[in-house]
């Protein structure tokens, strides 16, 4: 992840998806009108925050497996910056629904999963600031981060759909992908997805980063001054 071609391709991803995203022409759907930018922004954090969770799983599995705290890095950071792309998604989305549905919360159905699966992860963070034994943090949170990811699914994907919902694609309503947008809006939209993607695996990687040298030191320092007391 320290190979700069895809950093910079992020960048100008990035740079595109904010300058076409408020200058280029987008359709007069009814309603929508000038609010559809918002999916260049709101989407894509839905996007960027499932990729970090799935790959957040994956290394809570392997630490279950492996039992290797570096593992649990990885695992703890990837949700703590699924968790920030979540708040955004959440801000834009209430955001666009104040002009497109009059109001920026209104119960659907879609909004309510996904708080109720906001609130399952902003636990896993308590649950982890409330254990200060770094294998038994390791151990429980990895496990509660498996439950957390395997209630994702259903509350993001299932259930909004089986009940009536103003969100596209959910309760009857047709996605955007049957709306008639125009080629220059779906390359700003594909653009939009991978450099959010990038940019949320970018700072998930910088942040395990740092956590493991932090984690290398203090252990270096606790090695060191037992080896000491040893001695002495």
């Amino acid at each position: 992840m320290r190979r700069l071609w895809w950093k910079v391709l992020c960048v100008i991803f990035l740079m595109y998806t904010v300058i076409g995203g408020f200058l280029m022409p987008v359709p007069r759907l009814n309603i929508l009108n000038e609010t559809i930018r918002c999916l260049y922004f709101h989407v894509p954090m839905w996007f960027t925050m499932i990729i970090l969770f799935s790959v957040s799983a994956v290394y809570s599995v392997k630490y279950l497996r492996s039992g290797n705290l570096r593992d649990d890095i990885f695992a703890s950071q990837f949700t703590y910056t699924g968790i920030f792309f979540s708040i955004i998604g959440m801000a834009t989305g209430m955001e666009w629904a104040k002009y497109t549905w009059s109001s920026a919360w209104s119960n659907d159905p879609k909004q309510l999963a996904t708080a109720l699966c906001m609130l399952i992860y902003f636990a896993y963070i308590v649950l982890r600031g409330g254990l200060k034994d770094e294998e038994k943090r390791a151990k429980i949170s990895a496990v509660y981060n498996v439950f957390a990811y395997a209630m994702m699914i259903p509350l993001l994907f299932i259930l909004p759909r089986m009940v009536a919902s103003l969100h596209p694609g959910n309760g009857g309503n047709p996605g955007f992908n049957t709306y008639d947008l125009d080629s220059d809006m779906r390359k700003v939209f594909y653009t939009a997805v991978f450099g959010w993607i990038m940019l949320g695996v970018w700072i998930a990687s910088l942040k395990t980063r740092l956590e493991l040298v932090r984690f290398k030191k203090e252990n270096s320092f606790q090695f060191d001054h037992e080896k000491k007391h040893s001695n002495a």
